[in-house]
């Protein structure tokens, strides 16, 4: 009879085990996940874009297409994934805008029309115990002034006022204390380039779930140092902006429980809350919010004059020391065009020309104009190619060059059906996208037959990104930032725009503000 009931209960053990699963299973979390993401030069020519502009690449994604949108995407659903108790609701999700951060300000109507879709999902699948925003925070819409805080807003109406909202940002997004109003989180990059929206994405999956278990109660902090500075300066390789964000890792290495997190600001979106900004949560301490809050905005006042300024070559001078290097052997040079924001402009280009400089890959220059003629006319790999190319955006963008070489390569690449490939002169190649195109690593550069390892130097439409694949990397022996020769958007000279929505006299260092840290 024992050996009987020893056996029944052994037996009972996995179907015990079993039950206790299953009702641990219809307690799981339900998450609603979106991306709406939008870097907005409101100075870019590109026009504004609108529903059409935002559904070029297909309709809105919806359910697990959405896990797969955005680094910070990804590394939330992963961190989700691996909980195991965490069931995730893709709403319907913008594939991303034709032109990307060239365009200028979003129509409100398309604003409207996207954040309406998502919310009819959310009503849909409600009740949610949780939602996690995937955002950039430098996105701008005519006549709202911020639209990521209007975003949460329109969440929490649907949500009501107990089920945790969380964020995730580019590090240049431009967000004041309005967005925490809202939500309960936000979770920024602290390296350009991003390597770190992965982890971000896990870290706001991390908080949300404690959040969510009622182990922590968010409690948060904001302060706005008033500063402004182009993003070629933003660079968290170097001195200070790397000791700001190391600053940020050490508040969160000494308190637990303590996110840290650092905007520093988009200057091309004409927006009320432009420039530095700096986020903290804690858990149920306020006093200690506010001192990491503070002692961050002392730190960065503190050392502005080391990092909103900077110096750079024209064309002419940059082309010039190009020459020097290829002469000395201290290739590859890479010659960034760091202020081109619609990417068409052809003062490097022209100079290159100018000064006889041979084997170089231009990656890329936009002109949809140019890649319309190659398809009207049907030119063919190994055809000649005789027009000009680029400066058709503005003054800005210099005049455009004539170009007499031979079409390499014709197809789609980086999200556009029409790109090509143009040889000409000694050894160079001239990459042709219809919208801007930032070509960070050499593999981006890597179009049909043309191999990017093949040339000397490189002129490429980037600020910092390009870093990643050309210097940290040890393979570009000479990089020249390469500034305009004039007052354009784009440039570091930001007093020269009009901006409408901001006082820039009142941002260092176009203007001397007083501040104190400690005001919130």
């Amino acid at each position: 009879m024992k050996k009987l009931i020893l056996f029944a209960v052994l037996f009972a053990i996995p179907f015990t085990a079993l039950s206790l699963q299953m009702e641990t299973k219809t307690d799981d979390y339900r998450v609603a996940v979106v991306r709406f993401s939008h870097e907005t030069c409101t100075f870019c020519p590109g026009g504004d874009p609108g529903i059409e502009d935002w559904t070029h690449r297909g309709e809105p994604a919806v359910g697990e297409e959405v896990f797969g949108m955005s680094g910070y995407m990804r590394g939330f659903v992963s961190q989700s994934e691996e909980f195991g108790d965490i069931n995730l609701i893709g709403l319907s999700t913008p594939r991303g805008v034709f032109g990307g951060t060239s365009r200028s300000w979003n129509q409100e109507e398309a604003f409207d029309h996207f954040v309406n879709l998502m919310l009819e999902d959310l009503k849909e699948a409600m009740p949610v115990d949780g939602v996690y925003l995937s955002l950039h925070g430098a996105m701008a819409v005519r006549n709202i002034e911020r639209p990521e805080a209007e975003i949460a807003k329109r969440f929490r109406e649907v949500v009501g006022p107990d089920v945790p909202i969380v964020g995730t940002f580019d590090l240049h997004g431009n967000e004041d204390e309005e967005f925490l109003k809202w939500a309960d989180g936000a979770f920024v990059t602290k390296r350009f380039p991003h390597y770190d929206a992965f982890r971000q994405g896990q870290r706001a999956s991390r908080y949300l779930r404690s959040v969510m278990r009622g182990t922590y109660e968010p409690t948060t902090a904001s302060r706005r140092p008033p500063i402004l500075t182009a993003t070629v300066l933003q660079w968290t390789g170097q001195s200070p902006i790397m000791d700001v964000m190391e600053r940020a890792r050490r508040w969160e290495d000494r308190e637990p429980g303590a996110y840290v997190n650092v905007f520093l600001g988009f200057p091309w979106s004409d927006a009320p809350t432009v420039g530095t900004s700096i986020h903290v949560m804690t858990n149920n301490d306020q006093e200690l919010a506010d001192e990491i809050a503070t002692d961050m905005a002392e730190f960065i006042w503190r050392v502005r004059s080391d990092w909103a300024h900077g110096e750079y070559p024209m064309p002419e001078e940059a082309v010039r020391l190009t020459r020097q290097a290829i002469a000395a052997g201290e290739t590859p040079v890479v010659l960034a065009d760091y202020w081109d924001r619609p990417g068409d402009a052809t003062w490097t280009l022209q100079e290159l020309i100018n000064q006889s400089v041979s084997n170089v890959l231009i990656s890329a220059l936009t002109d949809q104009p140019a890649l319309d003629y190659i398809w009207e006319e049907d030119l063919q790999p190994g055809d000649a190619f005789d027009r000009e190319v680029g400066g058709y955006t503005g003054e800005q963008a210099g005049s455009p060059v004539r170009i007499q070489g031979e079409l390499v390569w014709r197809g789609s690449r980086w999200g556009y059906d029409r790109t090509a490939a143009i040889s000409f002169g000694d050894g160079n190649m001239l990459l042709l996208a219809p919208g801007y195109q930032q070509n960070s690593t050499l593999a981006s550069s890597r179009v049909g037959p043309v191999d990017p390892y093949d040339y000397d130097v490189y002129v490429l439409k980037t600020r910092v990104h390009f870093r990643r694949g050309y210097d940290e990397t040890g393979y570009a022996k000479t990089i020249h930032i390469v500034d305009a020769p004039g007052d354009w958007f784009g440039t570091i000279r930001l007093e020269a725009l009009d901006y409408q929505n901001v006082n820039i006299e009142e941002f260092y260092p176009f203007g001397n503000p007083e501040y104190d840290p400690a005001e919130k």
